[in-house]
């Protein structure tokens, strides 16, 4: 077995923790999924710091949170302004790998790059007149990664478009297919590699990153959709923090299409897992399955993520290395830039990591080594433009503590005790104020750590 193992690391989009079968919460169609998690450690308590998708990314990529790495909130159009996107220069997980001597692939959505003066070869211009999806031109804007597939950020799930390769802005690929299933052909032929696109001498790292289940639901296969049969919303959207006013109304309509695009992620993902085996290195690959933050689907009548509640922060976390990692289930605190170090650890890279990256190296976890762990996980609301602003907080094992500030300064805080109270119904911040201010100075020191302008010194 060698000492720098391959990696494969799948994250869709939008995909809450919720909806994996064995996590007996939603009632999900995932068999590929349970069967994975049955031989892969399954972290119960992994969060996305920031829950939403350009600043997970570059989480992820560069191992230092929002304020360190400059993505405070989603790249479009609206924060270029703000220099809210990756940079050139900023020394990614990626590049390490690449250095070290990886072929390397990225499939599908990337959203981490501006738009730029050419915009109108991309998605183009929304109806908000913003522009969210961009092109990253080979070389270093693409992070060592030397196989290309990707595009910024479209959610046309049935008719896609692509930048393969060395392929100018003025020749995006047109595909008319799922997304879903579009990638996974593209990360199977990469995996057996009878196309030549990675040196068969080299470990290999690829970044396979589905948009679906990411809104809009309806664009999902209806094989999918069928087979939820003739189950209504009554019996699929169980949580008991979907309101039944008009304020659970979309939620209502969506969640069969949701569940249908995570029934066919499962089934994609499945292929990858097979395509591994019968190629014979799946013994000596990382699998890794996550996400980038979750999805309210109605939960205290909210759609989308960004929020502090379960449903949005909460994220599958899945890792299989056979005979490394021993299968199981971990309720370690792992955030986004954790991810970033300790896969570089795992992969044999732990001289590697650059001092600047942010996260904790939690490889002696994943292998069953003792070693400190930490007793909260980051959350944050960050805005480009005001970055002192916005929402902070923590999650630990048991409480969620949120402190939310407005642009006057004025400040309220939440929070839940997530085991008395699982669907977080009940903010006790003033019947806990000890505890409250306990957890704030928790926050705070994890503000200060990440150099966040939220405090003042």
């Amino acid at each position: 077995m060698s000492s720098h193992p391959n990696l494969v690391y799948v994250f869709p989009d939008e995909y809450r923790k919720q909806a994996v079968g064995v996590a007996n919460q939603d009632p999900v169609i995932t068999p590929n999924l349970d069967a994975f998690a049955e031989e892969s450690l399954m972290f119960t308590d992994a969060i996305s710091n920031r829950p939403v998708c350009s600043p997970h990314r570059a989480m992820l990529f560069s191992g230092k949170y929002p304020h360190s790495n400059g993505v405070l909130g989603n790249v479009n159009s609206s924060t270029v302004q703000y220099e809210n996107y990756l940079k050139e220069d900023e020394r990614c997980f990626s590049d390490v790998l690449h250095d070290a001597g990886y072929a390397q692939g990225y499939i599908g959505k990337l959203h981490l790059d501006p738009p730029n003066e050419q915009a109108h070869y991309t998605e183009g211009a929304r109806g908000d007149g913003r522009v969210w999806d961009s092109y990253t031109p080979p070389g270093s804007r693409r992070h060592g990664f030397d196989f290309w597939h990707s595009y910024g950020c479209c959610d046309w799930h049935n008719q896609p478009h692509y930048w393969h390769g060395d392929a100018r802005i003025d020749q995006r690929l047109e595909v008319h297919e799922w997304s879903v299933k579009h990638e996974t052909d593209v990360a199977v032929d990469y995996i057996e590699n009878q196309t030549g696109w990675r040196d068969p001498d080299k470990p290999f790292s690829l970044f396979v990153s589905y948009n679906p289940p990411h809104m809009p639901f309806d664009q999902v296969p209806a094989e999918y959709v069928e087979r939820y049969g003739d189950a209504t919303h009554e019996d699929l959207l169980t949580r008991p923090n979907v309101p039944s006013d008009e304020r659970g109304d979309r939620a209502r309509q969506d969640v069969k299409n949701y569940f249908a695009m995570v029934t066919g992620v499962d089934e994609h993902f499945g292929r990858i897992l097979t395509t591994l085996k019968e190629q014979g290195l799946d013994d000596d690959t990382i699998v890794v399955f996550t996400s980038d933050h979750g999805e309210m689907m109605g939960s205290h009548g909210l759609m989308g993520k960004s929020v502090w509640y379960e449903e949005s922060m909460a994220i599958p976390l899945m890792v299989r290395w056979p005979d490394r990692i021993q299968p199981g289930r971990d309720d370690l605190l792992i955030g986004t830039a954790d991810l970033t170090t300790t896969l570089l650890s795992l992969t044999g890279h732990a001289d590697q990591i650059p001092q600047e990256m942010q996260g904790n190296d939690y490889a002696k976890a994943l292998l069953g080594e003792t070693l400190e762990r930490p007793t909260s996980a980051l959350y944050l609301e960050t805005h480009p433009g005001r970055p002192e602003d916005g929402r902070r907080g923590v999650r630990t094992h048991r409480h969620t503590y949120v402190a939310e500030r407005s642009s006057d300064g004025a400040e309220t805080e939440t929070l839940y005790d997530n085991l008395a109270d699982a669907y977080q119904m009940e903010n006790v911040a003033d019947e806990q104020k000890d505890l409250a201010a306990e957890l704030r100075d928790e926050m705070d020191g994890w503000l200060r750590e990440t150099g966040d302008p939220w405090i003042e010194d």
